[in-house]
Order: structure tokens, then C-alpha cells, then sequence
């Protein structure tokens, strides 16, 4: 009898000690920390690359821009708007500039910086009073140059004709002849038209600037009177041009 009462006994400690160990305190469950750069709903975060090239060029000169982004639903450039994901541009700046790209996905962002240099033309000295009037002349009234197969008048070119403008609105006295010049490539009779639009051009923005229309003459020398002879982009650079004499 004695023995099923300890045998009962021990059976109840047992049962109070299990109860005891399962009213311990219960650990609350803890969250993982929110992820700052979770990805965008395509499944990543966005990233961005932009280049120039060149990075250093003279007034008029062009740079090509390329860019790659991935993982981004907007993607735009300062000064340029919105572009898509994978490119090239080729763009004229006037002036030292960083062109910068934003790649937006989601609530995330990517950017990317690309700088070009631009380089000022040499200033023009202002001509001594010993100076000829021919010599004045050439050094007041510049050429103007002209991109591959065309007339049409450039940015650093309308700049120019804007200062030889000033220069023959302040001596009425003077008539001009404006030779249009083409380089190699092409046909004779190809590159007479095209010099004589070149030279059109040019006479149309000194008129339009106030210049006299009798007061200048025009005519094509083609690719006949070249400035330079070497085969190469430099040199065909130098003969696509407008060039500017005093007309006896």
C-alpha cells in the first residue's frame, strides 16, 4: 500500500513539474531587418554607365556619348531628356560641360557623370594702324568650315560670320567675294554645286546680318583649290570651306 502511494506521489511531482517548464515566458518572434536596397520589380537594382568621347575638343568639335543602364524603368539625361536603357549620341557643346545621367527603377536610383572640355578658339589680335587695308581684312574676316557633304552652317560658324558681319557693316566701303571649297571625295561637278550652295549659305547669313546683297559676290572653286592635299579627316577639314576676299 505504501508503495502505489509513492509511486502516486512521484507521479504528481512529475506532472507539476511539466506544468511548471511550460508557463516559462515564450520568446516573440523576430523580423529580419527591411532590406534598404531591396530590388526593383524586375528583379534587380538599377545600375548606370556613361562615357564621352572625346573629353577635350576645340569649339564646334563633336563628342559621342554612350550609356548603358540595366534594371531601371526611366533613364534620362541633364540637357538631353528622357533616352532608352542601352545608347549613343553624338552631341556639339559650346561649352565645358558634365553630362548626367539618371536611372530610376522603382523607388531606387543610379546615376552616372561624363565631362567634356572645350576648348576656346584662339583669340584674333586686333590689327596695328600700320596695317594694310587687305591685311586688316584677312585678319577681321575669317573663314568659315563645313561638316562632310553639306552647307549647312554650323555653330562655330554662325559665329563667326557674325563678327565678319560686324567688321563689313562698319567698312560699307568694302566688297567681298566668298569662295565655297570642297574637299577631295566626290565628283567635279558634285563638288561645284556643293561649293556654290556652301558660298550661298554664307552670303544669305551676311545679308540677313545687313550686309548689302550687291556688295557680295559668290563662286565655287569645288574641290579644284584645295588648302591642304593630304588624304586624311584633318586635312578635308581645311578644304571644306567658305573663304572671304576683298573684291576689286
Amino acid at each position: 500500500m505504501k508503495t502505489q502511494k509513492s509511486i502516486f506521489s512521484i507521479a504528481l511531482l512529475l506532472v507539476a513539474l511539466t506544468a511548471v517548464s511550460g508557463c516559462g515566458k515564450k520568446k516573440t518572434a523576430t523580423l529580419p531587418p527591411a532590406n534598404e536596397t531591396a530590388p526593383t520589380e524586375n528583379g534587380g537594382v538599377p545600375t548606370a554607365q556613361l562615357t564621352a568621347t572625346p573629353t577635350v575638343i576645340s569649339a564646334g568639335d563633336q563628342v559621342q556619348l554612350r550609356w548603358a543602364t540595366t534594371n531601371a524603368t526611366s533613364i534620362s539625361i541633364d540637357g538631353i531628356g528622357d533616352v532608352p536603357s542601352v545608347g549613343v549620341k553624338t552631341v556639339t557643346p559650346s561649352e565645358s560641360t558634365t553630362y548626367h545621367l539618371v536611372a530610376r527603377g522603382g523607388s531606387l536610383t543610379a546615376d552616372a557623370s561624363a565631362s567634356v572640355t572645350v576648348n576656346s578658339p584662339p583669340a584674333i589680335s586686333v590689327p596695328s594702324r600700320s596695317m594694310s587695308a587687305e591685311e586688316e581684312f584677312n585678319a577681321r574676316v575669317q573663314p568659315i568650315f563645313f561638316d562632310y557633304d553639306t552647307y549647312d552652317i554650323r555653330g562655330d560658324a554662325q559665329a563667326i560670320l557674325a563678327k565678319n558681319a560686324d567688321y563689313l557693316n562698319a567698312h560699307p566701303e568694302i566688297k567681298i567675294a566668298i569662295g565655297g571649297y570642297c574637299d577631295e571625295r566626290g565628283s567635279d561637278e558634285y563638288n561645284l554645286v556643293l561649293g556654290q550652295n556652301r558660298a550661298e549659305a554664307a552670303k544669305t547669313a551676311l545679308v540677313t546680318a545687313g550686309i548689302a546683297t550687291d556688295r557680295i559676290r559668290v563662286i565655287s572653286y569645288g574641290k579644284e583649290k584645295p588648302f591642304c592635299s593630304d588624304s586624311t579627316e584633318e586635312c578635308w577639314q581645311l578644304n571644306r570651306r567658305d573663304g572671304f576676299t576683298i573684291d576689286r
